[in-house]
């Protein structure tokens, strides 16, 4: 029965970018224990903001999603249209009787945009939006609000076997890692002055079904079959599955201890880029080839062509401790990594076979 309702979930959630996962679905959540409370949902129109929608509604609550302008969402999920976050948005409408707030969404750089318009559009949609959101939910009457941050907040990097902890000082190392941070403490503060309770996540890289990106880019490579030079690559990576995020936040809605806490998030798997390659592959059904060259070439190869950052993140570890979630909340992840790769995978080759 059990495996049944986990084989259940991940079918509907290849559906869920194609809206066809309204009603009669098994998730592995407790159904039921939202009780018909409204939960506000901001990004819900984001790879991540899908799939916590679709949970919330498995859960029981009702999904109100504020957006930008009318989208294509789920027909059970009410819209909400409140136009571009910053410090002027008008929430009123949207918490009308909402219970809760899952805040994931946050400003994505304009191609083209200067460096100085990317750091001033962070800094009001990531900071003053996010404040202004929190002090709106407050006079609301809201309950609680969880707060979708990045673990780019503490750095970017860690040694090997030191990773970062919910108790690491922040590091961020660019603006958007930053505002980020200054988002968190506004948070914080309004949620210890005025008795919102606050659920910070700092999350790794999110991947699934929906993915972009970085970690699509990463599919296509793999797909291709051709070698990659990172047979000598021993680093360690944490991330997470979308579905496991979306249970993480699922949790902390109604988490008596969860209140005020920051936890850092992640499959808790970690391993390194060619072993992920190598998983990726065997979803594909083939093995990833692979030959030896020294991670110095590699670096100076990034060096010299201007793909230093992204070699640097092919290379280096970025490990998270999750301990403080496991021990406070009893989490454990209901997918494992190769469970969300196969889903992965099987949504990507989806796409590619609608394509042709």
């Amino acid at each position: 029965m059990e495996e049944q309702r986990t084989n259940s979930a991940l079918a509907c959630f290849r559906d869920i970018i194609s809206d066809r996962c309204d009603e009669g679905i098994f998730f592995a959540v407790n159904e039921g224990s939202g009780k018909g409370r409204i939960v506000l949902l901001t990004g819900a129109t984001g790879f991540v903001g899908r799939h916590v929608g679709a949970y919330l509604q498995a859960a029981g609550f009702q999904v109100r999603a504020a957006v930008r302008a009318a989208a294509a969402l789920p027909s059970a999920w009410e819209q909400v249209e409140i136009g571009e976050i910053g410090p002027e948005t008008v929430w009123d409408a949207a918490l009308d009787k909402v219970d809760a707030v899952v805040h994931l969404a946050s400003h994505s750089p304009r191609p083209g945009a200067s460096a100085a318009e990317t750091a001033a559009a962070y800094r009001r949609i990531n900071v003053a939006g996010s404040e202004c959101l929190a002090r709106a939910a407050l006079e609301a009457g809201a309950r609680r609000l969880v707060y979708l941050s990045t673990i780019k907040v503490n750095g970017e990097t860690t040694p090997l076997d030191v990773p970062f902890t919910a108790e690491t000082p922040p590091r961020p190392q660019d603006v958007y890692g930053e505002t980020k941070r200054q988002a968190e403490e506004r948070l914080r503060a309004i949620g210890a002055e005025g008795g919102l309770e606050t659920v910070i996540l700092r999350s790794p890289i999110v991947y699934g079904p929906g993915v972009r990106a970085n970690f699509l880019a990463l599919l296509r490579l793999v797909e291709r079959g051709l070698p990659v030079p990172l047979s000598r690559v021993r680093n360690r990576r944490s991330m997470i599955y979308v579905d496991n995020l979306a249970d993480i936040i699922l949790r902390c809605l109604d988490a008596p201890q969860a209140s005020g806490q920051t936890y850092l998030v992640s499959d808790d798997m970690d391993v390194s880029t060619p072993e992920l390659m190598d998983r990726i592959a065997a979803q594909f059904g083939r093995k990833l080839r692979s030959w030896p060259v020294p991670v110095t070439v590699l670096r100076g190869i990034g060096h010299l062509t201007g793909k230093r950052a992204v070699i640097d993140r092919l290379t280096g570890s970025l490990v998270v401790d999750v301990r403080k979630l496991r021990e406070q909340l009893g989490w454990t992840p209901p997918y494992t990594l190769d469970d969300g790769l196969r889903e992965t995978v099987r949504w990507y080759l989806a796409g590619r076979k609608q394509a042709a």
